[in-house]
């Protein structure tokens, strides 16, 4: 009925008058919890009304009020850039700035009140740019001078933000340059030992997304990152555990010398083997998954492989490779075949008691697996010959059969690699 824009015009007329302002504030947060007024508030000049007012309320109480309306409506982006326009960020900051160092609750309060929807507005693509300004922006600057601050809030706040900056390859190559990663360390050095584990799971999402970059890896291997995320490889905490996974994929992704060195730490392997077995814990039992075979796959390092076999990994590898994510599947697949190139005589007793052998027969029958699922089992097939027992199960379980309906399959790369395996298969028998 149009009541929504009604109320935000009597605010802005009568912004003086502290009663109906109550009131307004009070309406607004009963309405802005819904998504459909949330679109109603964004074609209003709310933003710029509630900026108005918050900066000159100088009453905590009054403040909280106004802050119970932000929350909800900064969740729309439309708002949260209309938020920033209004210049909320600043009048953030300076509350911010205002109760660090006070240890009064309410001071606490609005400290951690006003830093956490910093956070909020930075959500949003267009705002998290428009705040960051090619990484000149003062709010970006300021934002940053609270990770080395005393104040835990303040240290998560800003690991968080660092964490929503670093959504584009631009702001992650350019914060790199500028010496992020080195803050983010020693945030991390802080809370090593009993530390914060809040603080901890944010300084790590900011490296992961940090490290997406081609450019930024070498760079922050150089710079010490893995070394810094290792010290938390004793967590019990799965949160902590799976972005510092997370963070370690990243970072080796096609760097060779960097996957060898991590797949040889044989503490690092024996880790990853256990949380493999996280079965409470799925994110952080497929991170682990996908580390052991990330390592394979970009070090190719035969070392690397006899780490993994000593530790137990191989049956991991080979139960990944019935995930119902195809990339997991293949990734598997992909780090299978490489053993069995490489390393076929350590690792045969181990793939011999996962039942690998089954499991390809398994995949390549069933109509539902991806083309590149069926390829890459043909060539693991085909590298597993190299073992004798392997090779008697391949036998026993007629894959010729199997094999030869896929020389048909509408996908060329398949249909090739059937008519290598068929031949493969019959010259050998």
């Amino acid at each position: 009925m149009g009541v929504i824009p009604t109320l935000v015009k009597l605010l802005g007329i009568h912004c003086h008058n502290a009663a109906l302002t109550e009131m307004c504030l009070v309406a607004f947060g009963n309405l802005a919890e819904l998504e459909s007024s949330k679109e109603q508030f964004a074609s209003t000049n709310i933003a710029e009304e509630l900026v108005k007012l918050f900066k000159k309320q100088i009453e905590h109480d009054k403040r909280e009020m106004i802050f119970e309306v932000l929350a909800p409506l900064a969740e729309n982006d439309a708002i949260k850039l209309q938020l920033v326009e209004a210049g909320l960020a600043e009048g953030l900051l300076e509350i911010v700035q205002q109760k660090v160092g006070s240890d009064k609750e309410d001071d606490i309060a609005e400290l951690k009140t006003a830093s956490d929807l910093m956070v909020l507005l930075l959500l949003g693509d267009e705002s998290m740019q428009k705040l960051f300004e090619g990484g000149k922006g003062s709010v970006f600057q300021r934002v940053l001078s609270w990770i080395p601050s005393n104040n835990h809030q303040l240290q998560l706040a800003g690991a968080l933000a660092i964490a929503n900056f670093a959504r584009n390859d631009g702001n992650c190559i350019h914060m790199v340059d500028n010496g992020i990663v080195e803050k983010l360390m020693d945030l991390l050095d802080r809370h090593v030992e009993d530390g914060n584990v809040t603080v901890q799971h944010a300084a790590l999402s900011a490296l992961r997304n940090l490290a997406i970059p081609v450019v930024n890896k070498a760079k922050m291997l150089s710079a010490g990152v893995t070394e810094t995320v290792l010290k938390f490889l004793k967590s019990e905490m799965p949160p902590v555990q799976f972005k510092l996974l997370g963070t370690l994929r990243m970072l080796i992704d096609a760097q060779a010398e960097a996957a060898e060195q991590l797949g040889k730490n044989a503490k690092l392997v024996e880790r990853l083997v256990e949380w493999c077995e996280a079965k409470d814990h799925a994110g952080v039992m497929g991170e682990s998954n996908r580390l052991l075979s990330a390592l394979i796959r970009h070090s190719k390092s035969k070392d690397v492989i006899k780490t993994i076999v000593q530790t137990g990994g191989i049956k991991h590898l080979v139960t990944m490779a019935t995930s119902e994510h195809v990339i997991m599947q293949n990734e598997a697949l992909v780090a299978l075949a490489l053993i069995a190139a490489l390393e076929l005589g350590s690792a045969e007793k181990d793939l011999e008691s996962a039942k690998l052998v089954q499991i390809l027969h398994r995949l390549l029958a069933d109509e539902r697996s991806a083309p590149e699922i069926k390829y890459n089992s043909m060539v693991l097939i085909c590298a597993l010959m190299g073992s004798e027992s392997l090779y008697k199960e391949v036998q026993d379980l007629a894959f010729l059969d199997v094999v030869s309906k896929l020389r048909s399959h509408e996908n060329k790369s398949v249909a090739q690699q059937a008519s290598l395996t068929e031949q493969r298969l019959t010259v050998e028998s």
